[in-house]
């Protein structure tokens, strides 16, 4: 069975100056193209954003004693167990 897929490219146009500017002339100095430099460039921040709200959430549980205890139980339960 042979399924088919409809690829599509979204097309995004934007101003930009000053210190974006600045930016997109750094990622391409090495001859990255412009449109390789803004998606990798999203991909980063969509990366960046999830890591600063694991964070984030790490931290709340940190600070929520119910979960430090929580935490010390299953720690302690698997102290034992060998990982090999």
């Amino acid at each position: 069975m042979t399924q088919g897929y409809t690829l599509t490219m979204g097309i995004v146009n934007v101003r930009i100056s000053g210190e974006a500017e600045q930016a997109l002339q750094e990622l391409t100095a090495d001859g990255t193209s412009t449109s390789e430099a803004v998606r990798r460039a999203l991909l980063d921040a969509v990366a960046l954003r999830r890591r600063e709200q694991m964070r984030a959430e790490a931290l709340r549980s940190m600070a929520d004693p119910a979960d430090r205890e929580a935490l010390r139980q299953a720690m302690e339960e698997w102290a034992d167990v060998d990982p090999g």
